[in-house]
């Protein structure tokens, strides 16, 4: 798949990306939200690598780091760290965490308001996808 990466053109691309690389899945993620939220995903051997990389994001793109999770929380079937960003941010933040992320997985998802749809309809991936428990999204007695 690296060979696809210099293949593509060099243009920016501001509402559609394409993550093909170190993945063999393609998803294509549009900035059509006003705000984001980015989970990267890790394990005990990714840890030090992922802390850094949402660091780095935080450094650079001045977006928001949340806790780094080495526990699972929420929705999310594997240790996390969340980037919260802005319609601002994406067109630049997107394509580098897709070229620095190194294998990690990234699940990217728009805030709407609507927890459940945030989480399906409005989301996307840079890597393997994974299958979230939409279970806690479930109202109480219902």
């Amino acid at each position: 798949m690296e060979h696809l990466r210099t293949m593509r053109p060099r243009t920016k691309v501001p509402n559609a990306i394409l993550s093909l690389r170190n993945s063999a899945v393609a998803t294509s993620a549009r900035n059509i939200h006003s705000g984001y939220h980015a989970h990267v995903y890790f394990d005990a051997q990714t840890l030090t690598q992922a802390r850094r990389l949402c660091e780095d994001a935080r450094d650079r793109f001045g977006v928001a780091m949340g806790r780094v999770h080495e526990k699972i929380v929420g929705p999310h079937p594997r240790w996390s760290c969340q980037l919260a960003f802005d319609s601002r941010n994406f067109d630049t933040l997107i394509p580098w965490l897709d070229e620095h992320r190194d294998g990690l997985t990234v699940f990217l998802h728009g805030l709407t308001g609507n927890d459940f749809e945030d989480h399906t309809t409005h989301a996307s991936w840079l890597g393997e996808p994974a299958k979230l428990n939409l279970g806690v999204f479930r109202k109480k007695g219902g």
